[in-house]
């Protein structure tokens, strides 16, 4: 029984003296007001003073932690082009407006003066020269858009619709007054909805290039050929595609333009430039389907 008793005595002094050890180890590592800190050379804590206690350390952030967003110099940037895209095709509007009003004005005073109408209309080679007339200004303005300034290209552009506007006078003397109405509404309907399609669609649309340029040429071929023929049915067919061409085409240069504008715009005649592609577009979309729908006088 004494035994027992030395060897609880001495397992509880053991105890006792590795406990007094730790606390010795403890009170060494207390600083003035004895703080707890961590110790980044070690994988445990110590205790350290207040003073040099660290701020509370969190794991590091990560992308995901916070939203995406621009840097304010990107937003800037972003901005900046989308308010140019916005000038551009405003500019680009307004000229193909300016444009299809000076041909509506033109077209509607020669067809309204019988002498007008005798001049431009009652001789092959007059009627003749303004086609000719009106082809080498499109490709003037098409390849020297570039060089000229905007008050230049939109002079020629201008030239271009009065020009256009004399050979369609044709148009209101041969068709009644209603079906022209109903033509230009549906074309204008037809062309506002692409347009807007080209506009809000994130569908790359520059695959249909390639399609409506060999339909454009068909139209071309199919008409020149037509002129000999005079066929009914041929007419019917080639308006047909006239009016899906020329549907697409809307589209397809609405975003190639807004492309253009963010990609800085060019310069500044080539609102000028895109307005005739629209100018171009519409015309040939309102005579396609005028050709469909119109009845004749």
């Amino acid at each position: 029984r004494g035994a027992r008793r030395g060897g609880r005595g001495g397992g509880r002094r053991a105890v006792a003296a590795r406990a007094a050890e730790a606390a010795a180890e403890v009170r060494a590592s207390v600083g003035p007001r004895g703080a707890l800190a961590t110790d980044p050379g070690c994988a445990g804590f110590r205790f350290a003073p207040r003073a040099a206690r660290p701020g509370p350390r969190y794991a590091p952030p990560m992308p995901f932690d916070r939203p995406a967003s621009l840097p304010a110099r990107e937003r800037v940037l972003v901005s900046g082009a989308s308010d140019v895209e916005r000038r551009f095709m405003a500019a680009v509007y307004r000229w193909m407006t300016l444009g299809l009003a000076v041909t509506a004005l033109v077209a509607y005073a020669v067809a309204s003066s019988e002498s007008a109408a005798r001049l431009v209309l009652g001789g092959r080679l007059v009627f003749l020269g303004l086609v000719i007339a009106e082809l080498a200004l499109v490709v003037w303005i098409s390849a020297a858009v570039n060089r000229l300034s905007a008050a230049a290209a939109g002079g020629l552009f201008l030239l271009y619709s009065a020009l256009n506007g004399a050979t369609l006078s044709v148009v209101l003397l041969v068709y009644t007054g209603a079906s022209i109405t109903l033509a230009f509404v549906t074309a204008g309907a037809v062309f506002g909805v692409m347009s807007v399609y080209g506009t809000v669609t994130r569908r790359d649309l520059t695959g249909w290039g390639s399609f409506l340029f060999m339909g454009l040429i068909g139209v071309v071929i199919a008409s020149l050929v037509n002129l000999f023929l005079h066929s009914s049915m041929i007419s019917w067919v080639v308006s047909c595609m006239g009016v899906l061409v020329f549907t697409g085409l809307a589209a397809y240069d609405t975003q190639k333009l807004r492309a253009l504008a963010r990609a800085g715009g060019g310069t500044a005649s080539l609102p000028v430039r895109g307005a005739l592609s629209l100018y171009l577009d519409f015309v040939n979309l309102f005579l396609s389907l005028l050709r469909l729908l119109g009845n004749r006088r």
